[in-house]
């Protein structure tokens, strides 16, 4: 059994960041979608959204992506709004469950961003006991982001790729790989975005990545007069942005793909638009997927689901 839940599987196709402004259209003319992913924390305290997000359900496969775990904060996942995401899982039956490799909480403080982690093997250990604590309350494995980033931190020692690679053997969870964030942060780093997609690939268990995002960014100027990429998630999917997208289902095969646009949100036909591109790098690269098969870590989680 993979990360995807067997009642309500995501398929391995293109699906849609569904946003708020577009809920009416999709429940009054079903559009054509593979699936949609919504961030939970929107539906948490907000019942008539949520009620016609079960109505988004009864018609198409759903994930949550969630963006207040905050795994990377020392002090541990806040229990309320972990419960939170649970009660909600269990009214949602979502296919799957993400969230950032980042942290966003400090002293009960929600901070507006999501912040990235030095990658010592103090961080490690940190990011493996708050995963572990999700997925046993959730009771399912959830899929981790790589995040987007704009420098480099002195006290990181392990390579990004290999810290999330590590991550997901030491917990069972899955790897949820942006390549718009390798893009941005290559970018941001002076670093080759080839190369730095080539070491994921070799980092990575293409077994453990259970989906992709593809997004836009806004290309600024720094004050210092240097270029700068903001995953903004605010525009259309750029070229290079694109092929990259195809080596890494070239190597990694065919995995569910989500359009991601949360600024400046366009016409739903855009995102429609978007998604019919990624679909086209899918249907011809479907045949080179590897094997899909789930970790021992999967297998163990998903019996805890049963039981529990």
């Amino acid at each position: 059994m993979s990360e995807s839940s067997a009642t309500n599987p995501i398929p391995a196709q293109a699906g849609i960041g569904l946003r708020m402004p577009h809920h009416g259209q999709v429940l009054a003319t079903r559009p054509q979608a593979a699936w949609f992913e919504v961030h939970p924390e929107n539906f948490m305290a907000n019942d008539s959204a949520l009620a016609e997000l079960e109505r988004v359900r009864e018609n198409y496969p759903l994930s949550l992506h969630a963006v207040g775990l905050s795994l990377g904060s020392a002090g541990g996942v806040d229990r309320a709004h972990l419960e939170r995401l649970r009660q909600l899982r269990c009214r949602l039956e979502p296919g799957l469950v993400s969230d950032h490799l980042s942290w966003s909480v400090h002293g009960g403080q929600y901070l507006p961003d999501l912040l990235p982690l030095p990658y010592s093997e103090e961080a490690l250990d940190i990011v493996c006991r708050n995963v572990e604590r999700v997925q046993q309350v959730l009771g399912t494995a959830i899929l981790v982001e790589n995040p987007s980033t704009y420098l480099r931190f002195a006290a990181s020692v392990i390579p990004e790729a290999q810290f999330l690679a590590a991550l997901a053997r030491r917990t069972g969870c899955g790897v949820l790989f942006d390549v718009n964030n390798v893009y941005v942060s290559a970018c941001n780093q002076s670093s080759d975005a080839g190369a730095v997609l080539a070491d994921w690939c070799g980092a990575l268990d293409p077994a453990s990545v259970a989906e992709i995002h593809l997004a836009g960014h806004a290309v600024v100027q720094a004050a210092t007069g240097e270029e700068l990429r903001i995953d903004d998630h605010g525009d259309r999917i750029c070229e290079a942005v694109w092929a990259l997208y195809e080596q890494a289902i070239q190597h990694f095969g065919a995995r569910p793909t989500l359009i991601e646009w949360d600024t400046r949100l366009p016409a739903f036909e855009v995102l429609q638009e978007q998604a019919a591109r990624a679909q086209s790098f899918l249907d011809l690269n479907a045949r080179r997927a590897p094997a899909y098969a789930a970790t021992p870590g999967h297998r163990r989680l998903a019996t805890h689901a049963r039981a529990h």
